[in-house]
């Protein structure tokens, strides 16, 4: 998988430029990990509704091919894009999605914060009171709140188009988290969003992009 570093840009341009990669490749095109830095940018997916956009403000809202609802991209923010084929690796959508968070639990676990998987609800979370407990999750109760206690850290939305993946997901370094605040983060009302400096670990967004693309490359060769 070949890595492009293509620093901070705006997403219109790298969002049509992945559909342009994804369109044009063959059976012989070279997988790509994509690692950008947004300017601050509102993402609407396929299924994103308007009302879980309170107030954009001057932040644009763009409509993208993505699964999921709406989030936010901006500086301080890693946000990888994999454009793979789901063919090539031999794995199913639901794999994919499950390598993709697998490379985020690893990236913060060496980092020496503990992530969570929320059933249903495609991302990773970590504990507010103690985002470096290694306790697991208890199982949901009914009727409990399933982000009771939880923040979530990264952001997770693909495309598959002729079984190659394009979109990605969002790993939060050091951010103004304000902005999530003028929306319903994902979809949900009132979930908080965090970054590794609220948890108190001071990391550089290279270093960061550096893990993460290591455990994804690592995560998405083919066998």
């Amino acid at each position: 998988m070949r890595r492009r570093d293509l620093g901070r840009q705006p997403y219109a341009g790298i969002e049509a430029a992945m559909r342009d990669f994804t369109a044009a490749r063959t059976p012989d095109t070279e997988d790509e990990l994509w690692l950008v830095e947004h300017d601050p940018v509102f993402t609407q997916g396929l299924a994103g509704r308007a009302e879980h956009v309170l107030h954009a403000g001057s932040i644009p809202v763009v409509q993208t091919q993505r699964g999921g609802q709406v989030t936010y991209h901006g500086p301080g923010q890693v946000t990888a894009y994999p454009l793979v084929d789901l063919g090539r690796l031999g794995i199913y959508v639901k794999e994919y999605v499950y390598r993709l968070e697998e490379a985020v639990l690893r990236t913060l676990a060496g980092l020496g914060v503990t992530g969570h998987r929320v059933r249903g609800a495609p991302g990773i979370y970590v504990r507010l009171a103690d985002p470096f407990d290694h306790a697991a999750l208890p199982p949901p109760q009914p009727g409990q709140d399933p982000f009771a206690g939880l923040g979530k850290i990264a952001a997770l939305g693909i495309k598959v188009t002729r079984h190659c993946a394009y979109h990605g997901l969002a790993l939060n370094v050091a951010m103004d988290l304000e902005p999530y605040g003028r929306i319903n983060p994902c979809g949900y009302a009132g979930l908080p969003t965090v970054d590794l400096r609220v948890l108190g670990v001071p990391a550089a967004w290279d270093a960061v992009a550096d893990r993460l693309a290591a455990e994804l490359q690592r995560l998405l060769q083919p066998r």
